[in-house]
């Protein structure tokens, strides 16, 4: 069977040759784009990266890419969203590029919700390391996490995570860092990680075969 073509979205915010590499080592023909044609034509389509919710739409938008990547994911493509990547699924986010808190930015829209950043206290935030994913019921019926452990160690970066508005009927995984948070989701062809994949050891190669694997059944 041929590899299939996994488009990784290149939106210019930070560097995805590890998630390329990764994908290419579970058998996809992985490619970084900033091309919409590439991304309207590819059989999946990955969004990493880090930074600024805000600077993320921004990029997406006046690039075209979101207009293509919401088409896509509309027409059935498989999407996986990872940490950034994640938070663009959603309606609105209020990460702003000054690093400050202010009126909502809209996400993609592609699952309802909100993205809201990590209350400091106690603990330090950004939450940089590795945590636990704790499977919920729908987590342990999603493809993604075959032959993944409940409690397995993942690999976190972030200072933003989804808020509780977001539909618990979607949420695969939850971890707990300053407080409960959805570190992974999953509606229909549509999934997303709130850690890195690509930086999680032999867990992430795990999960990351496993929707190289969906995509190609």
């Amino acid at each position: 069977m041929a590899k299939p073509h996994v488009a990784v979205v290149d939106y210019h915010k930070g560097n995805l040759l590890s998630v390329v590499r990764s994908l290419s080592d579970v058998g996809a023909d992985a490619y970084a784009t900033d091309s919409p044609k590439e991304i309207s034509r590819a059989d999946a389509v990955v969004v990493p990266g880090v930074g600024a919710f805000e600077d993320a739409m921004a990029f997406l938008n006046e690039s075209g890419q979101a207009e293509a990547i919401v088409e896509a994911a509309n027409r059935g493509v498989p999407f996986l969203g990872i940490c950034l990547g994640l938070h663009v699924l959603f309606e609105r986010g209020d990460e702003r590029s000054d690093g400050m808190e202010g009126e909502w930015i809209e996400g993609l829209s592609l699952l309802p919700g909100s993205v809201t950043r990590l209350e400091s206290g106690r603990l330090k935030v950004p939450h940089v390391g590795w945590n636990q994913l704790h499977l919920t019921p729908h987590g342990r019926e999603c493809a993604l996490y075959e032959g993944v452990p409940e409690g397995a160690n993942v690999y976190f970066t972030h200072s933003y995570a989804l808020a509780n508005d977001v539909d618990e009927s979607v949420v695969t995984t939850r971890s707990h860092y300053t407080r409960s948070f959805a570190s992974g989701v999953w509606a229909n062809n549509i999934y997303g990680v709130q850690f890195h994949p690509e930086k999680s050891s032999t867990t992430g190669l795990t999960i990351l075969r496993n929707f190289v694997q969906k995509v190609c059944s």
